[in-house]
């Protein structure tokens, strides 16, 4: 039957053979399959395959314990299913560059020139007499050709080493049965891998459990609505980020056969973009260009006039010697290399190199740029929005006091004997609170030693938990967790629901200590008892919030409450906990913050905390770091928020501290402070939503080690080590930037001008220029490469730090700048004016030598007073 002939056939064409390379290296899948399974999120085949388990079994891994590293085995990995790298374009090479700066209009006019100069030298001179001009040009354009294109095959090289430390993420994974970290470039297709808020997905995969998961997969498809991923929509592609929840997957493709791979190569590379200061040097060159050409086609003019007019007289304008035709073709050399030092084609080769100088030295000093313009801009800046967490305190967090059953303890000695003061139940509630409610895990490594996996915040809990007897594994097999709200900016709470052993469901909240212990009616009382939580009971647990806060320790409340058994399918609730205990974290501050604070404020960058603790911890801390002073303010976002825009400009500028803020209450006074105040804002991020904030500031500043990469890919740089101090070291590098390239234009722009001003008047008022076509190129060579190198290139020192910022509205060419360029130009055109009209008398020089010895001391001379500019450059 022709009906059962068409079936059969399609029941064989849906048969999946698995390749003999695949199946001798002991995979039942190949790459291929696995990759066209996720991009076309394809669950038939995938339960064609046996769902999750049966790609896991043909990926000989586990979803418990991982792959196995054992010698050989990660390598035949390799070999069939490829390594999580992109594909990079080839690096262009030194030869590349030189046909570019070949390239150059007036390079290529002076070779022209040089060439009819060198024929025509030649034919009326003969060898080697003729050739000296052409030859001196010629050497000058190698030289400034093979200068330019070292330079810029270098940097190419630098930019192309700083995207490689770029690459450099670490990504949670389960191996051999531990988890461990790994570089994303080490992922393999049968890895698990751990996903939480804020993780960029690393690879394409598929679900294997976890709570609420939300993706943004913006980034691929375009579409801005989050996608949720759970066991009915299992498919997670690399390059999408982790809005919310939390989970684990399995990676199934890696490298270009993901679909990001895909994407990044159907992308051209595309150039490093210019910055403002560029653009805006640039600029200023076309127009010091456009004056030079004028001046070039005047002193053309000038000194051509003659001859023709003298060939005009005789009759004889149609009638050229060879003398003729090479005094011309040197007028026009003049008049082309009066335009080539003219043009400063040096000032954008200045920001380069002052630039590609400071990323690569910020990087010794622990801070990756990844926007190049932030490195200039940085040196603007008058305003630090800094986080407090691990940017101004040390991130090393432990737990030192707690208030539970109404008692205060202190916690300096070992802890096990808090068990035998405190009611069973209650240190049974409070272990089963802090190992359940936790975004952090305890593992055993692969020496086989205790260790714990998570924020500092929750390290500190699990640690204290695990002082008091706790056992985590024993714990989180007794109890089921149902559902997990995890920690929210806006809400500021973490909860999980559980379904305990004996039935029944419970919630246990955690989270910012007042806005918590609001949400409890009843508490566990010294007996061990749950009963009414009233106002005298209310009262003293916020005093002692405060106390705790006052003390510069971060406070924490822990609350649960029963829940009915079908209330788990809704919201958790809000309201209705029994209060366990309040704990007091201590987090130190950092060593050497107060006094780079105090470096900021010589500086006149005011520094503003914005945190999401408690207010009182807030100040406290503030005080400790010298940002809060005796005149400064300290509010809440919720007060914040209720400002008008009036009172928001008598606010401001006195406010030092903004606790118990949201990253909109963030993004909110980055905009205000670059809108109405028009400061130049750094702000420091961590988090997924502070990446508005710090895409709006003017340099965005994510922490490396507590930033999600969601912050990272938002911020214009990397703090490595999310040390306030290394903020600091970044706002002295842009300020060397900026003061860097202020006195190159300086230097250079001196020349310019005098260079300009000598062949010009000395054209219009001798007939002839002193200084030729090769020593004008010579010192071009010298202040456009060798001079942008030698200004550019100076490290910091602690004097900029006491200067005021420049901030938004600048001047980048100041007065003094001014008076020290027209200065500098009308003492070398004075000097060298007083050679040329009295150089012959001054030095006794008399016979047919005597023009070129004059000239050659008045060249000699001109190069003198640039070193003596440069030396002025360098007081500036």
């Amino acid at each position: 039957c022709p009906k059962h002939m068409c079936s059969g056939l399609s029941l064989q064409s849906s048969q999946y053979v698995v390749p003999e390379d695949v199946r001798a290296a002991g995979f039942q899948i190949d790459a291929d399959e696995l990759t066209s399974i996720v991009e076309s999120r394809d669950t038939e085949r995938l339960t064609e395959h046996g769902q999750l388990d049966g790609i896991a079994d043909k990926l000989a891994t586990s979803l418990t314990d991982g792959i196995s590293t054992r010698e050989g085995l990660l390598g035949q990995r390799q070999e069939i299913y490829g390594v999580n790298k992109f594909a990079e374009s080839e690096p262009r090479s030194f030869w590349e560059f030189v046909w570019d700066a070949l390239q150059d209009t007036t390079l290529i006019i002076l070779a022209a020139c040089a060439f009819v100069s060198l024929t025509v030298g030649i034919a009326t001179e003969g060898w080697p007499n003729g050739s000296h001009d052409g030859i001196g040009i010629f050497a000058s354009i190698i030289l400034v050709v093979s200068v330019t294109a070292t330079s810029d095959y270098q940097q190419s090289l630098q930019f192309r080493d700083l995207d490689k430390e770029k690459r450099k993420i670490l990504v949670q994974v389960t191996r051999d049965g531990f988890r461990q970290r790994t570089l994303i470039d080490d992922l393999l297709p049968g890895d698990v891998v751990h996903l939480a808020v804020g993780d960029q997905v690393p690879a394409d995969g598929v679900f294997i459990s976890g709570f609420s998961l939300l993706l943004d997969e913006s980034s691929l498809t375009g579409e801005s609505e989050p996608v949720d991923v759970n066991e009915d929509k299992p498919f997670l592609s690399s390059g999408t980020k982790v809005l919310d929840g939390s989970g684990q997957m399995l990676v199934t493709a890696v490298g270009m056969r993901t679909q990001w791979g895909k994407l990044m190569a159907a992308l051209t590379e595309g150039g490093n973009d210019e910055t403002p200061l560029q653009v805006k040097l640039s600029g200023v060159a076309n127009i010091i260009g456009k004056i030079g050409l004028f001046f070039a086609v005047l002193t053309f003019i000038v000194l051509s006039q003659e001859l023709i007019g003298q060939k005009y007289h005789d009759g004889l304008l149609l009638s050229w010697s060879g003398d003729d035709v090479l005094e011309i073709l040197n007028h026009f050399a003049v008049a082309v290399t009066i335009v080539v030092v003219a043009v400063p084609e040096g000032l954008p080769l200045a920001v380069t190199l002052s630039l590609a100088y400071a990323m690569e030295k910020m990087m010794n000093d622990k801070a990756l740029v990844r926007q190049l313009a932030a490195c200039e801009t940085m040196g603007s800046a008058t305003v630090i929005c800094s986080d407090k967490t691990g940017t101004l305190t040390s991130n090393r967090m432990t737990v030192v006091k707690a208030c539970i059953c109404g008692n205060t303890l202190e916690f300096n000695d070992p802890l096990s004997s808090l068990s035998s003061e405190l009611p069973e139940v209650a240190v049974e509630t409070l272990l089963e609170s802090i190992l359940t409610n936790t975004g952090g895990e305890v593992v055993i490594d692969q020496n086989g030693k205790q260790d714990i996996i998570g924020t500092p915040t929750e390290t500190a809990l699990l640690e204290f938990a695990l002082s008091l007897g706790g056992n985590y594994k024993q714990k989180r097999q007794e109890s089921k967790i149902v559902k997990v709200e995890p920690f929210n900016s806006v809400k500021k709470r973490m909860t999980v629901i559980l379904e305990l052993p004996g039935g029944g469901y419970r919630a246990h909240c955690k989270g910012a200590a007042e806005i918590v212990l609001a949400a409890c009616d009843k508490f566990i009382d010294g007996s061990g008892s749950v009963v009414p939580l009233d106002k005298k009971t209310a009262n003293l647990l916020n005093d002692t919030i405060e106390t705790f806060s006052s003390e510069a320790l971060r406070t924490l409340c822990l609350a649960y409450r029963g829940l009915e058994d079908g209330s788990t399918q809704e919201e958790i609730p809000l309201q209705g906990y029994t209060f366990i205990g309040i704990v007091g974290i201590k987090d130190p501050v950092r060593l050497g913050v107060r006094e780079s604070v105090a470096s900021c404020r010589s500086a006149g960058i005011a520094v503003k905390m914005v945190t999401g603790d408690n207010i009182n911890t807030a100040k406290a801390i503030a005080r400790e770091c010298g940002i809060l002073t005796d005149g400064g303010l300290a509010i809440e976002g919720a007060e914040f928020r209720e400002k008008t825009p009036e009172e928001l400009l008598e606010l401001i500028p006195k406010m030092q501290v903004l606790a118990r803020s949201s990253p909109l209450d963030k993004l909110a006074l980055v905009k205000y402070l670059r809108t109405t105040s028009n400061e130049v804002v750094a702000v420091t991020g961590d988090g997924t939503n502070d990446a508005p904030a710090l895409r709006e500031a003017d340099i965005g500043l994510a922490m490396g080690i507590a930033g999600t990469e969601v912050a990272k890919e938002s911020a214009d740089v990397v703090i490595l080590d999310d040390n306030f101090s290394t903020i600091v070291t970044v706002a002295k590098w842009g300020r060397s930037v900026y003061v860097n390239i202020q006195k190159f234009v300086q230097f250079q722009l001196t020349v310019n001008i005098v260079a300009l001003l000598v062949n010009f008047s000395s054209a219009c008022f001798t007939g002839d220029a002193p200084l030729t076509a090769v020593q004008l190129l010579w010192v071009n060579m010298i202040m456009d490469t060798l001079g942008a190198l030698a200004l550019a290139t100076e490290p910091p020192n602690d004097n900029l730090m006491e200067k005021a910022p420049v901030g938004r509205t600048g001047k980048f060419i100041t007065n003094v700048m001014w008076r020290n360029i027209l200065g500098q130009s009308l003492y070398q055109f004075t000097v060298i004016w007083y050679l040329q009209s009295q150089g012959r008398y001054v030095f006794g020089l008399e016979g047919s030598e005597a023009d070129t010895v004059l000239n050659t001391i008045i060249f000699n001379t001109f190069v003198f007073c640039q070193y003596q500019g440069q030396k002025g450059v360098d007081k500036y």
